[in-house]
């Protein structure tokens, strides 16, 4: 069973866009889907005709005979067939607002979390409590210390809905299940003819040791990198190896290259320093085939699950990371390289950075408050680095045992095998929950549709003096005719009215018999698609029909 997938560019295309983790998930996902998608279309679910476009050429350029679909947003008609819709962000709340004018059993909704430490995304996870979310839909956590951030933050906000209304709150909540990112394992299979031409490439000398890492290039959104400097000119110093530092990625702008390098300088004055451009895919590429070990000294609360680590170990690198977010769920420490221990302040020492973050909404300050004060064990990063940069075999070993847990657990054919089981039990728990007295209630008494989004008509109903109803009686104002109706239309001031200028020749015909009332003017028309009162009245605002 496949899904719909709620199409945004920004979610799923990398041409043109800075390297974000999220944006590569997205596209790796996309493939995924296309790629395992059986005898199934590949569904959008978007608004707007360029994104229809953007969808398709997106499909199609991974497989130019697969077969596309699309449907339009608020179209739930078509999405009930398909049972589910899947976004690639935790925001469901919103779309399971929509459901409800449909019926919130039509079908199933997920979304899946990358960053877990913005304002935003927390919003919308807290949200949950007090939106039509139900046990049929779910939040995709990608690391167990995502669920434990969903889990924590559900908590705390229902506690401040239980001191707020004054009562307990437990309302229905979506599936958490985990399941991570992962790559394609035959992009990143290098042999040595590969590894020998990339050496070459990137003139990294048969005698250095190439140390490489990956991601963004930033001092708090990714991994601050003095740890990672000192650490290697102590390496240096200790095995009297050459090393070479790798770093492939993107730097936001020309004054952080300046200083970052600048600092590799001054704090890892003994090694030689390699800047690859990561939003090249043939360099990247090179980098993993012509290193032998990867790091990855990550320190930042926006990193949830870490796909870089995946790639080196598909890569046949060993790996050495802190033991930080995702990464403790996908590198066994001792087997695939070396998780070194992370220090952190403990809960109740952020108050004031919080608070801050509150006052101002400024992101970048939350993100780089937090990093500067997480630490890698400098001996223990040292040491195990040390330990690979002198050993060969063992960087061999932890390599091949990287790789093939990439092929068992984290190759793409495999994750997205759990995507598809996972709609499919949704699907059967949507069915059997809706039998239980409780649940079935539950769908029976939900509103059609959320409160936000009421009937202006009726939310605004005190404004008018009077109301137009089915019985409001209206007669064709003097000289009414097609021809006037389009007159004004034609003109800039009526160019947004919707209505077709037949249709509106037939209210009018009816009209001229008037006063009648509305029901009977729109069932003469033949206007009977649940609007006509609105269209009725837009005549009216154009001095074509008069209510009496």
């Amino acid at each position: 069973m496949n899904a719909a997938i709620f199409f945004a560019p920004d979610a799923y295309i990398l041409e043109g866009r800075q390297m974000m983790g999220r944006r590569a998930a997205g596209a790796a996902f996309l493939r995924a889907a296309v790629e395992g998608r059986g005898d199934e279309p590949v569904i959008g679910y978007t608004i707007g005709q360029r994104n229809v476009e953007q969808f398709e050429q997106a499909v199609r350029s991974i497989d130019p005979v697969a077969r596309v679909g699309w449907v339009r947003v608020g179209d739930h008609a078509r999405l009930s067939p398909i049972g589910a819709l899947h976004r690639a962000d935790p925001v469901i709340g919103p779309e399971a607002r929509l459901r409800l004018r449909s019926g919130a059993a039509t079908f199933s909704l997920t979304g899946i979390t990358h960053t877990v430490s913005s304002a935003g995304t927390l919003d919308a996870i807290a949200a949950y409590l007090i939106e039509p979310v139900m046990p049929w839909d779910a939040l995709i956590c990608t690391s167990s210390v995502a669920l434990d951030v969903a889990r924590s933050t559900i908590a705390q906000a229902a506690d401040f809905l239980a001191w707020r209304l004054g009562t307990p709150v437990a309302p229905a909540l979506p599936q958490m299940p985990i399941i991570p990112l992962g790559v394609h394992a035959s992009d990143w299979r290098f042999d040595e003819a590969a590894r020998h031409a990339a050496r070459s490439r990137l003139s990294i000398g048969s005698d250095e040791v190439a140390i490489l890492f990956a991601g963004r290039l930033s001092y708090a959104a990714k991994a601050h990198p003095y740890q990672m400097f000192d650490a290697l000119r102590a390496v240096a110093e200790r095995s009297r190896q050459p090393i070479r530092l790798l770093l492939a990625g993107q730097f936001f702008n020309d004054n952080i290259e300046q200083d970052f390098l600048e600092s590799q300088r001054l704090y890892a004055p003994n090694i030689r320093c390699q800047h690859i451009d990561g939003g090249k895919a043939d360099l990247y590429a090179a980098a993993f085939s012509g290193a032998d070990i990867f790091l990855s000294p990550a320190d930042n609360i926006q990193e949830t699950f870490g796909i870089t680590p995946l790639e080196a170990m598909a890569a046949g690198l060993p790996v050495v990371v802190g033991d930080w977010n995702g990464y403790r769920d996908t590198v066994r420490d001792g087997v695939d390289g070396f998780r070194v221990p992370v220090w952190a302040p403990g809960p109740e020492a952020g108050e004031n950075i919080a608070h801050a973050y509150e006052i101002t909404g400024d992101y970048d300050a939350y993100s780089s408050r937090t990093s500067t004060t997480v630490s890698l064990d400098m001996a223990s990063l040292v040491d195990r680095l040390a330990v690979l940069v002198e050993n060969s075999d063992l960087r061999r070993q932890m390599g091949a045992a990287g790789r093939g847990r990439v092929l068992d657990e984290f190759d793409w054919s495999v994750v997205y095998r759990r995507y598809r089981d996972l709609w499919r039990d949704l699907g059967e728990i949507r069915r059997s929950e809706a039998q239980r007295p409780s649940i079935a209630k539950l769908v029976t008494d939900a509103p059609h549709a959320h409160p936000a989004h009421d009937d202006p008509y009726r939310r605004f109903s005190s404004y008018p003096s009077r109301q137009v109803t089915g019985d409001t009686l209206a007669r064709a104002a003097p000289g009414a005719s097609r021809a006037a109706f389009e007159a004004l239309v034609a003109r800039p001031i009526f160019s947004f009215w919707r209505l077709d200028p037949a249709m509106a020749e037939r209210v009018i015909a009816a009209a001229q018999a008037g006063p009648l009332p509305i029901r009977i003017i729109a069932e003469q028309a033949g206007l009977n698609d649940g609007r006509a009162i609105e269209h009725i009245a837009r005549l009216a605002k154009m001095n074509l029909l008069i209510f009496e």
